[in-house]
């Protein structure tokens, strides 16, 4: 038999075999660890993609010993850093945690492709990119989103705020994390109200309820000017009609058979609340009655609050609008937690302050209101919410579509 075919029937033993093959990935990790002064970025990326092939089809343990070498390096083949990154998750962890040599886009690519084990690393890495974040929050994973709100050194774009907003009508347990982050807009925030708890809404209101006074006396001598025009602009009526003072519509008073608020809700109380009733309310107070519902059918009782100060009406109507809606009201000695949760709502906020509220509350959620959006929004399976939706559409896909009950 020649010599060559002879060695080459020659079996070597696995122990061997996995032993040399063990020296030779730590021979080739040693080249790709040496600094920028002893080898070329060329030689470092031939020995990174060796180093890949061997760990491929390697054990666990020796990916492990590499992962652990390559982690404190600044300078790693990009190909090398790419595969630790979206090995196993044992592997991952060493180098996800610890490497400061891993890229945006690396993170990016891992939490686009990889398991939520390694997303839910990543999301507690520190001085996470807006784009890092919007591609931790994109799946949905409400441990992720947790764990990325939490992490007070990343940094959230608007795109991801919405995300994680969306993602929290399911699971409100997300809106208290929401409302820590500084990066979150009044248009958020009033908007995760309706599926909010009882703090959560407190917060809202502490943090976005705001005066206009500002407003209003810059804006004290276009009302003048509006008359002379017979408010003809629609733009400009419609932010007039945010930055003004009255909120109670006169014009639906001198028409309505009830001649005042107050009239129609002691109607309501004696004969109780329907659907005709709600939509004089709503016009009375001088909102939509697609508003005046969502208020009246909400289920902890903070919006009728914010509702009964914005339109200057007692505290007393404000427990009679709850009892007319049979709401539990306990006794005198012993009154239902329910009801002293609004009346601590109600004096919590100033006229002007509810106002402001009760005004964005009506433009978010009926100014895009039409028929046509209302049925694509309600249709099987709801609407897709995307980054091209104006605030409104947007409020009002989230609070009326699929999880709507109004």
């Amino acid at each position: 038999m020649p010599l060559v075919n002879a060695i080459a029937s020659v079996e070597v033993p696995k122990a061997s075999a996995g032993h040399t093959r063990t020296i030779l990935a730590r021979r080739l990790a040693d080249i790709v660890c040496l600094p920028s002064s002893r080898i070329t970025p060329v030689e470092r990326h031939m020995s990174g993609d060796l180093l890949v092939g061997i760990l491929a089809q390697s054990p666990d343990e020796l990916r492990k010993q590499c992962a652990r070498r390559i982690a404190p390096l600044i300078d790693v083949a990009p190909g090398l850093l790419r595969f630790l990154t979206r090995d196993e998750i044992d592997v991952a962890r060493i180098i996800l945690e610890n490497s400061e040599a891993v890229s945006d886009v690396q993170l990016v690519e891992t939490a686009r492709t990889a398991t939520l084990d390694h997303r839910l690393v990543i999301a507690r890495r520190k001085d996470l990119s807006e784009l890092v974040c919007e591609a931790l929050l994109a799946p949905g994973e409400p441990d992720v989103a947790a764990h990325v709100l939490n992490n007070r050194t990343a940094q959230l774009s608007q795109d991801a705020l919405d995300h994680a907003i969306e993602l929290s009508r399911e699971y409100p347990s997300l809106c208290a994390l929401l409302l820590k982050r500084t990066e979150l807009r009044p248009a958020q925030g009033f908007t995760l109200f309706w599926w909010a708890g009882s703090p959560e809404r407190a917060h809202v209101l502490t943090r976005f309820a705001v005066g206009r006074e500002i407003m209003q006396d810059a804006a004290a001598d276009i009302f003048t000017m509006m008359a002379e025009d017979d408010w003809q602009d629609p733009l400009v009526r419609k932010a007039m009609q945010f930055i003004e003072r009255r909120q109670r519509n006169r014009a639906a008073i001198d028409k309505s058979v009830y001649s005042s608020l107050e009239n129609a809700i002691d109607t309501a109380l004696e004969i109780g609340l329907d659907a005709s009733l709600v939509e004089e309310i709503s016009y009375l107070s001088g909102i939509k009655p697609v508003t005046g519902a969502q208020i009246i059918s909400d289920h902890g009782g903070e919006p009728l609050a914010v509702l009964c100060k914005s339109t200057g009406l007692k505290r007393g109507y404000l427990v009679k609008l709850w009892h007319a809606l049979k709401r539990p009201v306990g006794t005198k000695e012993n009154p239902d937690p329910g009801m002293l949760n609004i009346i601590k709502c109600y004096d919590s906020l100033s006229s002007n302050k509810a106002q402001t509220v009760l005004r964005y509350w009506n433009w978010a959620l009926s100014s895009e209101m039409s028929a046509d959006f209302k049925d694509e929004i309600r249709a099987p399976g709801g609407m897709n919410i995307s980054s091209d939706m104006s605030t409104p559409e947007r409020t009002a896909a989230l609070v009326y579509g699929q999880w709507g009950d109004s």
